[in-house]
């Protein structure tokens, strides 16, 4: 089992899920449902959904890219190549979960429902994306940006700014960390001729282009807590601080010529940025 928690990257769910529970939470407390009265079987829904969306997601960028991660140094040891999880299994692992993801999205209500394909096309296609657009980043920003919208949608059945502002945070946060990690593959992207922003523009010039994205998060954060100040309480500044903190930090980490530390900056840094900026917000919510 644990062959197939390495294969999806279940750890990676730290990333977008504290997003979900933001849109969640957020929309329990916009729409003044009581704790005693609201379903929270709805909370454990969007959980599944998480999951499955996730599952799906990087199952099938583990089975389109099995000959791509072949050639790979870095990534010839991963579960296709490296033998240890079936291909076949693999892409029936992406067939179940993305049936799991639709007919759990049918449990919640028919907007979410009906949106659940669009959503699949995002997070599956952007497995192709890096064969022809350096623009890659960017989807796969969109399809974790799903989250705290999905989310808020799964509870208010009705479209809203403020978990829009938030969307736009992970977008271009997750593009942005995104280029960092591609930093690995420049070499090799190029002569695969893959697309990417370190191989458009070079590894100094993608550093500084992350950078720019993620001073574009930070506004977003910065701009959801201005609008809607009356919901997000003194709390969620300290969690907007520590969050900008931590962008700041993996670009002091990473460097051009230096890419010993991007797995801290990546997973680490990242991880605990979304898990700390999250509980920071939900705690505002309610005090």
């Amino acid at each position: 089992m644990h062959k197939y928690f390495s294969l999806v990257k279940f750890s990676h769910t730290i990333f977008a899920m504290p997003f979900a529970l933001i849109g969640f939470f957020l929309a329990v407390r916009i729409s003044e449902v009581s704790f005693n009265s609201f379903d929270y079987w709805i909370l454990v829904f969007v959980i599944f959904d998480m999951i499955f969306a996730r599952n799906a997601a990087m199952a099938f960028n583990r089975w389109l890219d099995r000959r791509i991660d072949k050639k790979n140094p870095r990534t010839s040891n991963r579960e296709i190549p490296a033998g240890k999880v079936n291909k076949n299994f693999t892409l029936l692992f992406v067939v179940v979960n993305s049936a799991l993801f639709m007919f759990v999205t049918y449990l919640i209500n028919p907007l979410v429902f009906y949106l659940s394909p669009i959503a699949l096309v995002v997070i599956l296609g952007y497995s192709y994306t890096k064969r022809f657009t350096w623009l890659c980043h960017f989807v796969l920003g969109t399809g974790l940006s799903l989250a705290p919208i999905g989310a808020y949608l799964a509870v208010t059945a009705e479209f809203s700014i403020l978990p829009l502002l938030f969307s736009m945070t992970v977008l271009f946060w997750t593009a942005g960390f995104d280029i960092i990690y591609a930093l690995q593959d420049e070499e090799f992207d190029k002569k695969e001729k893959l697309k990417s922003i370190p191989v458009t523009l070079g590894k100094k010039n993608a550093l500084k282009f992350s950078s720019f994205l993620h001073i574009i998060a930070s506004i977003f954060i910065i701009l959801a807590g201005l609008f809607f100040a009356k919901y997000l309480g003194y709390l969620y500044w300290v969690g907007v601080f520590l969050f900008c903190i931590s962008l700041i930090y993996q670009h002091k980490i990473v460097k051009h010529d230096d890419l010993s530390k991007i797995n801290i900056a990546f997973f680490t840094t990242n991880g605990v940025a979304s898990i700390v900026f999250a509980c920071f917000t939900i705690v505002s919510l309610y005090l």
